[in-house]
């Protein structure tokens, strides 16, 4: 293990300015073993850090190399990355809030810091709603587009992340794949070849004419555009007469089907009954000691 990574950690530190027993025990022996951990301070501004972005990013910061330090303490070359997760809490009740204005900047101004030292950079796709509506659609596109354009390394809690992370949605987890391949289809180069720039298609064409039967067309267009997963394209009248079907509900039907579909990779079946076997262990031994 300790020549090679495979698997890593998030280590939050107890904001603000403290890294208590449990995460320290895991950065000494991760770091030992030479496997990566990822130092996230849980900076919420109002909270556990100061109500300003500038200064909850502050502490964001200096808890983060604080935790960076250590790992190099324990083992210089120890693999580790720069954690942003900081936010703002909803000032009326004290519940944290994701994918706002200010988790944006806070996106920017980690990933900015976090090359400033030349160290990956971990950030995450959040949101507070309860449910799969407008709320989950909109917070989700801030916090990836935060994430994208602060350099994010990493993107943790990609898919499924509900109510401010207490529980994971498999509606949302299909809401959240579609926007993925949608940042990832979005960050591919725009093609200017000369079959791309399509000029004979389009003095073929003309004026006032359309592209439908070209065979500039019909070559490309089965893949020409990135098909959603949720997406509803119909108009108004086909999609009442479909049942006037919602995102929420499309998918539900969506990740019904895929589970129903899905085939287990083959597995050797003594290796499954040790595996089995080890887990069934763990459990009835309660997890892993910590030192208090």
């Amino acid at each position: 293990m300790r020549d090679q990574a495979c698997m890593f950690s998030i280590i939050n530190t107890n904001s603000p300015l403290q890294l208590d027993i449990p995460m320290m025990q895991g950065v000494m022996a991760l770091s030992e073993m030479g496997q990566p951990v990822v130092i996230t301070p849980f900076t919420l501004a109002g909270a556990m850090a100061p109500v300003t972005i500038a200064g909850a990013v502050t502490l964001q910061n200096a808890e983060a190399l604080a935790g960076i330090a250590f790992t190099q303490m324990v083992r210089p070359g120890a693999p580790v990355m720069y954690g942003g997760f900081t936010s703002n809490v909803d000032m009326k009740t004290g519940s944290p809030a994701f994918g706002t204005p200010e988790y944006m900047q806070a996106q920017h101004v980690g990933g900015q810091l976090a090359r400033r030292y030349s160290i990956p950079y971990r950030s995450s796709n959040v949101c507070a709603a309860n449910t799969v509506d407008s709320q989950a659609a909109y917070e989700a596109v801030f916090s990836l587009w935060g994430a994208i354009n602060g350099g994010a390394n990493m993107v943790m809690h990609g898919a499924g992340w509900l109510e401010g992370g207490l529980c994971c949605s498999y509606e949302k987890v299909m809401l959240d794949i579609d926007l993925l391949q949608m940042v990832s289809e979005f960050l591919q180069p725009v093609s200017t070849s000369s079959d791309d720039l399509a000029l004979d298609a389009i003095e073929e064409v003309g004026p006032a004419g359309h592209f439908f039967g070209t065979e500039h067309t019909q070559e490309r267009y089965r893949d020409a555009f990135y098909s959603p997963i949720l997406s509803d394209w119909r108009n108004f009248e086909t999609w009442q007469e479909g049942g006037s079907p919602i995102a929420i509900e499309r998918a539900n039907a969506e990740w019904k089907s895929r589970l129903a579909a899905y085939e287990p990779p083959p597995l050797d079946p003594v290796i499954r009954e040790e595996l089995e076997a080890f887990v069934a262990k763990r459990k009835a031994e309660g997890g892993a000691a910590t030192d208090f």
